[in-house]
């Protein structure tokens, strides 16, 4: 049985990746426990294990007395002189070598042989909690080896971990054999002794964190440092990177020539639009720089609420909102600050009549051409009067197209207003006389905006 043994213990031991020494203490650990239910919890014996030659020896050591008073520490000369053929006296130590097999029954074989595959299950989830405990934070390479329920399970050095629906792009499609890489973001255990499992995460901020360490040298080297990343996966994400060497551009750096490397971060991601921007320690600054591509007026910051007041002009401010909110949304995230969006609204801002053709008519589009009448700010700002001379206008139909015009400019704010409610952030208008805006601008805690407003309209009037 030698052989056998030794071929158990060396395929236990590269199978499960269980230490060698702590798997001989487990085996030791069964055999006491054997022993100690034979021979009770007092029995005094001593195990020999030499799992390169396949040795297992188990002795019961006894003391000699003329009157046994506990029978698991003590045998009688008699007995003694019966089992072993020597002549011992009261007070000698008697060593008996335990047949494994004969002595212990099979009940108490099988009782011993399940609680040592229990011991070793406990190990197996201990190494694994404590291998990718350690792992947590970096990127692993995988096969998807199961799909279910949405849910992704990917084999990772005969591993099974999981990849969440939660945590994948959306628009990612994954199919069985599947090569995947993704962050060890967490090592989940309910209990001491449940099996621990491996959430892995697409999403998490710090996969791109660590994408851009693995693609750019700068990084890895330490010459550039990435402060924050916001990010809506899939869709766009924001990147504050710092410099620790005045010679390197960090965001040239990142960007790569002909933006080669932050190409391969963009196809790893589903195509996630990756916008790198310079670090600053100036709040006001920084915070500026996250809202590009959007210029802006000005920025005021309160640092006990962490909210920053922001004004555009009117033609930024789309792009500081960006699709269904994304930028602000992502500028919010990455600099700590709630962002309130005050839109200054310009006289110029105007729509070419002929965006309204449809609703006007083609002939009475071309009288107000020749009336000089070209865009809808022009036809409402002229007195009715002046409209009535024009040939096929009356005062019903002035009034008619007067309020598609109005409503034409009510719904271009107001569908900036919806993106911004849904976007969770507050879109305010502030107009020209000030007056509109400071009860708007009161209700978004930025009065202080519309008041220097109207400071400044009063000294221009002063003038």
């Amino acid at each position: 049985m030698n052989p056998v043994i030794v071929e158990s213990f060396a395929d236990m031991v590269r199978e499960k990746g269980i230490d060698r020494d702590i798997l001989m203490s487990v085996i030791e650990e069964t055999f006491a426990m054997m022993v100690r239910k034979k021979y009770g919890l007092e029995a005094k014996f001593d195990i020999v294990m030499n799992m390169d030659k396949g040795d297992i020896e188990l002795y019961l050591e006894k003391t000699v007395v003329e009157k046994v008073e506990d029978p698991s520490t003590q045998i009688t000369v008699e007995d003694a002189l019966k089992k072993s053929g020597e002549e011992l006296e009261p007070g000698d130590e008697y060593v008996e070598v335990i047949n494994t097999g004969k002595d212990f029954g099979r009940r108490l074989i099988i009782t011993a042989k399940q609680n040592l595959n229990q011991k070793i299950r406990e190990i197996e989830k201990d190494n694994l909690f404590n291998e990718y405990n350690g792992l947590v934070g970096d990127v692993l390479v995988g096969e998807v080896y199961q799909i279910r329920q949405g849910d992704l399970f990917i084999l990772h050095n005969r591993r099974e971990l999981l990849l969440p629906k939660s945590e994948q792009i959306q628009r990612e499609r994954w199919r069985k054999g599947d090569t995947i890489r993704a962050l060890c973001k967490e090592v989940r255990r309910s209990t001491v002794n449940s099996t621990p499992v491996v959430v892995l995460s697409r999403t998490d901020p710090r996969f791109l964190a660590k994408l851009m360490e693995a693609e750019v040298p700068e990084i890895f080297d330490g010459f550039i440092t990435i402060k924050g990343v916001a990010r809506e996966p899939g869709e766009r994400a924001k990147v504050a990177v710092e410099s620790n060497d005045d010679r390197i551009d960090p965001v040239g750096a990142c960007v790569g020539m002909k933006g080669v490397r932050i190409h391969s971060i963009v196809r790893e991601l589903a195509n996630e639009s990756i916008d790198v921007i310079p670090w600053s320690d100036d709040p006001d600054v920084f915070l500026a720089r996250a809202l590009s591509p959007a210029k802006l007026i000005s920025v005021e910051l309160d640092d006990t609420t962490k909210t920053a007041t922001v004004l555009v002009s009117d033609d930024q401010v789309s792009l500081a909102i960006g699709k269904q909110g994304q930028n602000v949304r992502l500028a919010s995230k990455l600099t700590g600050f709630q962002i309130n969006l005050v839109k200054e609204a310009r006289d110029e801002e105007d729509i070419e009549l002929i965006e309204f053709r449809d609703e006007i008519g083609l002939d009475l589009y071309t009288e107000l051409i020749r009336a000089r009448i070209d865009t809808a700010k022009e036809f409402l700002n002229t007195p009715e009067e002046a409209l009535l001379q024009i040939p096929g206008l009356t005062q019903e139909r002035i009034g008619q197209i007067r309020d598609v015009l109005d409503r034409e400019f009510q719904q271009a704010d107001q569908a900036l207003e919806d993106v911004a409610e849904k976007a969770g952030f507050k879109l305010t208008t502030l107009r020209p006389d000030g007056r509109e805006a400071a009860e708007s601008v009161e209700s978004t805690g930025v009065a202080e905006a519309a008041r220097a407003t109207e400071e400044k309209d009063a000294n221009a009037e002063a003038k």
